[in-house]
Formats: C-alpha cells, structure tokens, sequence
C-alpha cells in the first residue's frame, strides 16, 4: 500500500467516516463488496475534503456530487474513494485499523485472544519493567486489546520502548520527546502525548520521579521537563509566525500582537477567520522546527506550518489566503510524502515549490540524512530531481542546514 492511508487516517475530521466503515468490516462485510457507507455526524470540512477529491469538474458545474448529505448521514463511496487514493480494496482493513485504533474483527471471534498468549505478554512485560510497578498496573488495568490493538508484538514493542526509555531518564542534557521516541522506538511521534503509549510514558516518568502522575497537561510537561524530556511546545494544528492581518476580528488581533508562533484551529478559520494582508508572500513549511529556527534566527517573514500531511484545518488556511490574494510558498521534506504533499498545494492553491529541488539535494550531499528515501511519488515530481534523490537513497529533512538556508535566509533579520 502507498504512503497515502497515513495521512488519510489521521485525519480527525475524517474519523466519523472510518468508524462507519470500521462496523461495516466487523459485522462480515467483505472490503471489496464495500460500495458505500452511510456516515451519521461527518462535519462539513470533511465533506468539503470528500467532495474535493471525487467530484468531477462536470459535477461541480452542476451542482451535484458523489458525496451526498441526507437527514440520516453521509453517504460516501467508499470505493470511489480508494480508487481517487490510489488504494485497493485489501488495503482498507489496515487502512480503518489505522484510523479507529481497534483492529477489524469479526465479531463472532472478538474472544480469540488465549489466556495463554496474555500471560506471555505479562510475564514479557514483568520482566523488562520490573522497576516500575505502576506501568506494569496501568498496562494490565487497560488490558491487552488497548495496548497494542489485539496484536501481541505491538504489545512487545511498547515494553521494549519504555525499559530502553527507563535506561536513558533522567536525560542531561534535556532530550526533546520526538528525539526521544525516535531513539527508543524508531518512531518520533511513538510517544506523542494523546496515544497510548504516550500515557505510560508519564506514568513511568512520574514513578521514577517518586510523585503522583499529573493530569493537566501543563503539569505533564513540567514533570517531562523534571526528568529531562522536553515535549514540544509547538504542538497546535496549523501555525502561523509573523503573518500579518489587516482585519478587526479577534484573530486578527492575535496575529498583529504575537511575536511567537500563534497556534489557529479549525473554528478560528471558519467562525472568525482573519482577513490576511494580500500584499505578504506567506511561506507554508511541514515541520515545526522550522518555526522553531524562525525564532532563534529573528525571521520576520510571513511563514505558517501545516505539521505534516494536510488535514481539514490546513486546507481551510490555505484556501482562505488564496481566497484573500495572498501569494503561497510551500516547502517540506524531500522524500515520498513530502513531495505529495507538496503536488497537492501547488495544484490546488497555486503554491510555488520551494527548497525542494536539484540544488537543494546537491546542498544537502555533503552531510547526508540516515533515514532511507523510500518510495517516490510518480506524479508532481520532475523525472531528473527523483533519479537524483533515488542515486543518493537519502531523505533530505527540512532540519537540514541546506534546506533552513533557503527558507530562513539571513538577510530577513
């Protein structure tokens, strides 16, 4: 399967939808038979974000559309949207698995799992953690099937990720939690704090400490920080630095007074969006160390940062600034996802592709990244940057030097 399920999956707005198709998989629906789903409770940006990707020119001249919105729900063409994401119907088990967090059973077998194979994982688990009683307990307490989603191994990995974590904490110097995960489970954002793994990793940071685990968000943070991990302090959705706003709206307002990255939701761009001044030239990156540099390096140009694969409050940023007149430059990883993601700003909102070509790759040679390229887009790519990339076998991440020099030159003190 392509890179694209990822993104698609993690898209919130989109969770409605993959629930219904989650319960249509466990009530013995084959996927291939899988035509449609009727979806209770999609939000309009979703629907926006459906219609976009499988509404015909010829439709949306007549006002009709393959998504349709009835007083019972949505109803999605399911197969429709595999074939606009480039996914074959096998893919959509792991797809929904993905998106819902619960792995597709049938439910006549939902008892499958043996007491034999639990206590394996227990006694696993028992033995790797045995300074830590309290994970230990809050991982029995949640059970098997909340852990690692049914799968025995995955239960393995996250016992495996907190004793490599337990080795390294209290960390000196401060380590900052993506580095963290990325070290310890090969994944940055293994340990991000809304998942499951994330919670035991601040029950097991609070048990090293010797204090009662926090719950409010500030109060997990200061005891990440006590024990020398740093979660990230740029963790909102959409983010915007240095963007002006001309308007009077409550937005607006934020934006003229921060001299920090202001973190937008989906309901500032829809119930009070700012009104952007058209004569700005507003840089869009995919990571947040961008912003992060943009600060240490006194950058005063318009930048804004999507976190990633584009979700619904993305696009509505980025239709808003092309709505109000402003011109858009986009930037990101140079790998697979990276140039995807970058098709689809360019195509859609006429974006300019920046640090992102031939003489960016060159820049980067000299001290190349350790992550493999993987697999390439074939569309939206310029044939002689993709032979270059694959010759090389290397991403070419925004932390780069070479990439940072082009979006943060200095001359933009």
């Amino acid at each position: 399967m392509g890179g694209s399920w990822q993104w698609v999956a993690a898209d919130a707005e989109l969770a409605p939808l993959w629930e219904a198709v989650h319960d249509r998989l466990c009530g013995g629906t084959v996927p291939a038979s899988l035509a449609s789903v009727r979806v209770p409770g999609l939000g309009a940006a979703a629907v926006a974000a459906l219609r976009s990707w499988l509404d015909s020119a010829q439709q949306v001249r007549r006002g009709t559309s393959a998504v349709t919105v009835t007083a019972t729900g949505t109803v999605v063409p399911v197969r429709a949207l595999l074939q606009a994401l480039s996914l074959e119907p096998s893919d959509l088990v792991q797809l929904v698995e993905q998106a819902v967090g619960r792995t597709v059973v049938n439910r006549s077998h939902e008892r499958a799992n043996s007491a034999a194979m639990r206590e394996d994982v227990w006694q696993y688990a028992a033995t790797r953690l045995y300074r830590f009683p309290a994970v230990l307990a809050r991982m029995r307490a949640a059970g098997i099937s909340q852990i690692s989603q049914g799968a025995q191994h995955e239960v393995r990995r996250l016992v495996d990720a907190l004793a490599a974590v337990a080795d390294q904490l209290p960390a000196n110097p401060p380590v900052s939690l993506p580095k963290l995960a990325h070290d310890t489970a090969g994944d940055p954002h293994f340990f991000d704090l809304d998942t499951v793994a994330g919670a035991r990793l601040v029950t097991l940071a609070a048990e090293l400490a010797g204090v009662e685990e926090p719950t409010r968000p500030d109060r997990i943070r200061a005891l990440l920080e006590h024990v020398g991990v740093v979660a990230d302090r740029l963790t909102a959705t959409v983010l915007l630095h240095r963007v002006a706003a001309v308007g009077d709206g409550p937005v607006d307002r934020r934006l003229r007074e921060a001299a920090v990255p202001v973190a937008l939701h989906l309901l500032d761009l829809t119930r009070t969006p700012p009104h952007l001044d058209p004569g700005q030239v507003l840089t869009v990156v995919e990571n947040p160390s961008v912003l992060e540099a943009a600060l240490v390096r006194g950058h005063t140009a318009p930048l804004a940062c999507t976190s990633g694969q584009l979700r619904a409050v993305d696009h509505a940023l980025l239709q808003l600034a092309l709505d109000q007149g402003v011109a858009l430059r986009y930037a990101g990883d140079l790998d697979g996802p990276g140039f995807a993601i970058a098709h689809t700003v360019a195509r859609t909102y006429g974006a300019e592709i920046i640090a992102m070509d031939l003489a960016t790759v060159h820049d980067a040679a000299h001290r190349p990244c350790a992550v493999p390229l993987g697999p390439l887009p074939t569309e939206g790519l310029d044939l002689r940057l993709g032979d270059v990339l694959r010759d090389a076998g290397h991403t070419v991440f925004q932390e780069h030097d070479a990439v940072l020099e082009r979006l943060l030159p200095h001359d933009h003190r």
